[in-house]
């Protein structure tokens, strides 16, 4: 956009635009910890209900971007195991959580399949467990992987070998032949149980559920310690397959499968239309606590696979199956206290610590309480006796005050009169917001900047997780995010737990991120309500960080996303001398902000406004660089194929949006041709 042309105005608040951001980062967080951590913060349900926020804002306001972990199977492959490509995604399952979102989902395939609908399904518990490939030829048991990224899997083989109901050998198998079986693993809750009673007969530490159980054992570099955990498993369909002969429908394929020596969950039943589906969902959930293994819900697939295949899959999921969720559980608790907690803008959240309850598969011991306004809507006290509701759509809460604590041990909750972490006075921002006032002056401010500078859309230093951050600035090696480029190898070692060979990849990684972009730099800086968009608009409108520093509010309120509150937010930082000496303190540390070569908004204003979407797998570049590239044109980066959809990036295995894109006349490109698209020769409109 040319200066002093008149910006038109956003249809999407800034609340909606951050409350976006922060559910990306969140669930990119969480997708870390526990993909590759192994180290879950939150559970299962939480994060669904997180995903599901985030899908639902992205849809109604037009959000969707390539790159979101909304369009994820799920999580990054761990280095410490060798990477199996799967031939086949090994996809999602889309979410309900009533029976009207069931009819919804009925209608759908009917819609598309018309007359040759048959509203058979194969119902089956949806077991909370891990999804795992068996690979089999000639009958032996050859690789086994997890799913990972969904694309991208880890090679678990050694593990899986020490499960016992998973068969080595198949029975009666033709020795031509190449099988790929699916499933879950799984924990039973009475081998939980009986494993956290010796755990406590030994004065070990108890594990918090069976699913985050057996995660950890599956992903063990030794599998002797595996062994030590009886695992089990169930299948659930199949993969690739060669030389083999299946039946047309998947409850004949599971009796197959049964024939071969493979474990089929035996609560799997038929169901004609949506009555028959509804009551066998209020069946399993009524025998919920009987069953020997957690499930949270159920798992329909249209059983003729025909069907299947003409219905076919969308980037996450197939069109053909839907996972019902179980509704909220409750159960009552104390309340034993609150914590305050401190985010990375200073903002102060009240957090309940709970009496340890076991609630819809998972503990619970904790759950944030917003804000003061929210304590004073429930009436709540330390000590009272609390419900929690705890499911797939909502975050662990407390619903209500079931019983206040007597005169003597009930205490009233109260805003600190300082800053818990540094003792920093207080200061109300908007009607119930409370922040502290130290800025990076206080620790848990900054150690949650640092987090984000460091974070993967951010500087991407890999391996700087929360823990380690946590030590550098509680022994004073970090004062702020530039004197990461400062660390010194001898300091490094001398951290509890940090080896000679961890110290040297930690320092290899920040060294690795000093080149950076000017759109992940200004993202990295942390400006309130500057996110990746805003950041990417910020870097395409100025390309040199000295222009965007002298800017003004009215000049920046000329760029798209930038409004006033947000212009107000980037001239107030910029001008503090602090921030300013940050900046000049990374240069010197050799930070280098690199510009692309393809001309920008300004140089060629062909792209401004565009849209792409980008579907498929793509070879020359990864999907957050494309995404980069878009955006230095000036144009925008969509989830899903529409009327307004300008061009369509496919990449090999391009589906569905491929063919959508095809039938509105949407111009379609491989990636060769994105990038002559995008050079300064070619650019411009085909």
């Amino acid at each position: 956009m040319a200066k002093g042309s008149k910006k038109q105005p956003s249809p999407t608040p800034g609340y909606v635009l951050s409350e976006v951001l922060e559910l990306r980062r969140l669930i990119d967080l969480h997708n870390h910890h526990y993909h590759t951590l192994d180290d879950p913060k939150i559970p299962d349900a939480d994060f669904d209900s997180l995903l599901r926020r985030l899908e639902l804002l992205e849809t109604e306001w037009g959000l969707s971007v390539s790159d979101s972990p909304s369009l994820d199977v799920g999580g990054s492959v761990s280095e410490k195991f060798s990477a199996i490509a799967h031939s086949l995604p090994m996809l999602s399952l889309d979410k309900i959580f009533d029976f009207n979102d069931l009819y919804s989902f009925e209608d759908g395939v009917k819609n598309r399949l018309g007359t040759d609908y048959s509203s058979v399904y194969s119902c089956e518990p949806k077991i909370d467990g891990i999804a795992i490939s068996l690979l089999y030829q000639g009958g032996e048991l050859v690789r086994a992987a997890t799913r990972g990224n969904g694309v991208i899997g880890e090679d678990v083989t050694h593990n899986i070998r020490t499960i016992s109901n998973i068969p080595k050998k198949l029975k009666s198998f033709n020795k031509s032949a190449l099988l790929e079986v699916r499933g879950e693993i799984y924990l039973g809750k009475s081998d939980f149980a009986l494993l956290n009673a010796r755990n406590l007969a030994n004065f070990e530490k108890t594990f918090v559920n069976p699913r985050n159980t057996a995660a950890g054992a599956i992903r063990q570099l030794d599998s002797d310690l595996t062994k030590e955990l009886p695992l089990q498993f169930f299948c659930y369909g199949i993969g690739q397959t060669k030389n083999i002969r299946f039946p047309h429908s998947l409850t004949d394929v599971f009796a197959q499968l049964r024939e071969y020596g493979f474990p089929i969950n035996e609560r799997q039943r038929i169901c004609t239309g949506s009555e028959q589906i509804i009551k066998y969902c209020e069946k399993l959930q009524q025998d919920r606590e009987s069953l020997d293994y957690e499930i949270d819900g159920v798992v329909l697939k249209l059983d003729d696979l025909s069907l299947q295949n003409r219905l076919g899959v969308r980037a996450r999921s197939p069109r053909w199956a839907v996972a019902y969720k179980f509704p909220a559980e409750e159960k009552t608790t104390i309340v034993l206290g609150v914590d305050f907690q401190i985010g990375r803008t200073g903002a102060i959240t009240p957090v309940a610590r709970l009496q340890p309850i076991f609630v819809g598969g998972a503990t619970i011991s904790n759950t944030t309480l917003h804000n003061m306004a929210e304590i004073a809507r429930l009436g709540l006290c330390v000590g009272d006796k609390v419900l929690v509701r705890r499911a797939g759509d909502v975050i662990p809460k407390i619903v209500s005050v079931i019983e206040p604590a007597g005169p003597e041990s009930r205490k009233e909750i109260r805003m600190p009169s300082t800053c818990p972490a540094c003792g920093a006075g207080l200061e109300l921002s908007g009607e119930i917001l409370y922040r502290c006032s130290a800025g990076s002056a206080c620790t848990a401010q900054l150690k949650e900047s640092i987090r984000h500078f460091s974070s993967r859309n951010a500087l991407n230093i890999d391996g700087l997780g929360d823990k380690l951050i946590s030590q550098l600035v509680d022994a004073e090696l970090i004062k702020e995010a530039a004197d990461l480029f400062g660390l010194d190898y001898f300091e490094l070692i001398k951290l509890e737990r940090m080896g000679e060979k961890s110290a040297r990849k930690i320092l290899l990684a920040i060294d690795k991120s000093r080149d950076v972009t000017l759109s992940r730099f200004l993202f990295a800086l942390g400006i309130r309500e500057v996110g990746e968009t805003t950041a990417a608009s910020l870097a395409n409108y100025f390309q040199n960080l000295d222009e965007l520093l002298s800017a003004s509010s009215r000049s920046l309120e000329e760029i798209e996303d930038v409004g006033p509150i947000v212009a107000s937010n980037i001239v107030s930082f910029f001008s503090d001398h602090g921030n300013l000496q940050m900046i000049e303190k990374l240069k010197q540390h050799g930070v280098r902000l690199t510009h692309s070569s393809i001309p920008s908004a300004r140089e060629n204003p062909s792209f401004l406004n565009k849209i792409f979407v980008v579907t498929g797998t793509l070879s020359s570049m990864k999907r957050e660089e494309l995404k980069g590239k878009v955006l230095g044109l000036g144009a925008k980066v969509s989830g899903s194929i529409s009327k307004s959809t300008d061009y369509l990036v496919a990449g090999d295995g391009a589906g569905s949006k491929l063919a959508k894109a095809e039938s509105l006349g949407i111009k379609v490109l491989n990636e060769l041709e994105f990038i002559e698209l995008i050079t300064p020769s070619n650019s411009g409109e085909n």
